[in-house]
């Protein structure tokens, strides 16, 4: 208790308190980054086995794959992570960003997640200062870092995270910590629906798929978050970073114009954009 009163009305501390917690779930968020897809796989081909009538004997058995377990290894000398050289940024530093096991480099994405989360975590709490908003909103931040990377990396958007995104900013409109019920419902419901129009609309007319149903998902939890009248700037915003970084991968990286892009990195940083600072565009385009 006496932790809590001292959070409330020490601001630098609660500042640094939620620094510390978003860099240790950005290293959580590594392992779901990189796992998730790999979990989702194994299911998937698991369940196609069934149908196929070709099922592994009850006798055999697959070691187990979770978020878990394993323990974290080094992929390149399988040297297993200590809790010494896993904290969060401080390990990379100490480290000179090399395996301890066999000096390979480890990619400074890992470290790149920690110190995002653990930055976004801050501005949220300069943002809404303490408040229940600001642990809502930081599960908000929490949830889109592995979308935006899982899509970036595999152009997935799992229902693990999407769903229960939607779910949390339905329940959350109750006692209206960000939006009431009706503009929460009819937000999901909105941002559903226009990605879907809009991606039956574009196959009906190009015989192609421009998007993935996650995305209509994303949207809709996105809705469920902000309401139904934010949902322009967010479609606004991701059509702007989308195009600004597609243009930029061509003209600076040779990126082919006809691969396809994931939407969903877009669509989480718009997301969190509006989420934080919607209500004060909207007003600011209204004057």
């Amino acid at each position: 208790m006496e932790l809590i009163q001292l959070l409330e009305h020490s601001m630098p501390l609660f500042l640094f308190a939620t620094g510390i917690l978003g860099l240790v779930v950005g290293s959580f968020l590594n392992v779901v980054i990189h796992r998730l897809p790999v979990i989702m796989e194994r299911t998937w081909l698991h369940e196609l086995r069934e149908q196929q009538g070709e099922d592994k004997p009850a006798d055999v058995s697959e070691p187990a794959y979770n978020l878990v377990t394993p323990a974290s290894a080094c992929p390149q000398c399988g040297h297993r992570i200590t809790a010494a050289e896993n904290i969060p940024l401080l390990s990379f530093l100490i480290l000179r960003g090399r395996c301890a096991g066999c000096s390979k480099r480890i990619p400074v994405r890992y470290p790149l997640v920690e110190l995002v989360t653990a930055v976004l975590s801050v501005i949220v709490a300069v943002r809404f200062g303490f408040s229940v908003q600001t642990l809502a909103a930081l599960a908000f931040t929490w949830a889109l870092v592995p979308l935006f990377m899982i899509d970036f990396d595999h152009q997935l958007l799992p229902d693990s995270i999407t769903l229960p995104l939607l779910w949390g900013g339905l329940l959350l409109s109750l006692p209206e910590v960000f939006v009431d019920s009706t503009t929460s419902i009819i937000g999901a419901a909105a941002g559903y629906l226009s990605l879907w129009m809009i991606y039956h609309l574009f196959r009906l007319v190009t015989g192609k798929e421009g998007m993935g149903y996650g995305d209509f998902k994303l949207l809709g939890a996105i809705g469920a978050w902000v309401g139904w009248q934010a949902l322009p700037v967010v479609v606004l915003f991701s059509s702007l970073v989308g195009a600004v970084l597609g243009i930029g991968l061509i003209l600076f990286r040779g990126r082919d114009h006809n691969q396809p892009m994931p939407f969903g990195p877009f669509l989480a940083a718009a997301g969190w954009l509006t989420l934080l600072w919607g209500n004060d565009i909207i007003a600011f385009y209204l004057r």
